[in-house]
């Protein structure tokens, strides 16, 4: 049996207008589906990712944002943003989808999955990952 690797999936596109977006999700859907230990980063235009009301419009892209509420059926935990990039782009916590996931050893509890960190605090939890995968 292959050991669990720990991945990081940092997001810095905006959802709409090219590929990225859409197809790293689908990457993040397949690793946790093969049970690997999944995080994502958001930071730069990728915070535009997790925006509530998104509307593809005329991009010819289909609108994926509702897709995120199934990472927490999937085991994905952990949705990492990078402050900065946040306030850059004049946006709050609140702007975000209220993602979750429900906590098995605390009888199911409903806990959010979205965590704000600092630059420093995403370089250090970076490093503790087997692998980085960029979109």
């Amino acid at each position: 049996m292959a050991a669990i690797k720990k991945m990081m999936y940092i997001n810095r596109t905006a959802p709409h207008g090219t590929v990225y977006a859409l197809e790293g999700l689908e990457v993040v859907l397949i690793g946790a589906a093969f049970e690997q230990d999944v995080s994502m980063a958001f930071m730069d235009d990728g915070v535009f990712q997790l925006l509530k009301g998104q509307d593809a419009g005329d991009t010819g892209i289909k609108n994926f944002a509702p897709t995120y509420r199934a990472l927490g059926d999937y085991d994905v935990q952990k949705l990492y943003v990078d402050k900065v990039s946040l306030q850059e782009r004049g946006l709050v916590l609140e702007d975000l989808q209220h993602l979750t996931y429900e906590d098995e050893d605390e009888d199911y509890a409903e806990k959010p999955s979205i965590r704000l960190v600092s630059r420093q605090e995403l370089s250090v939890l970076m490093d503790q990952q087997d692998v980085l995968f960029n979109f």
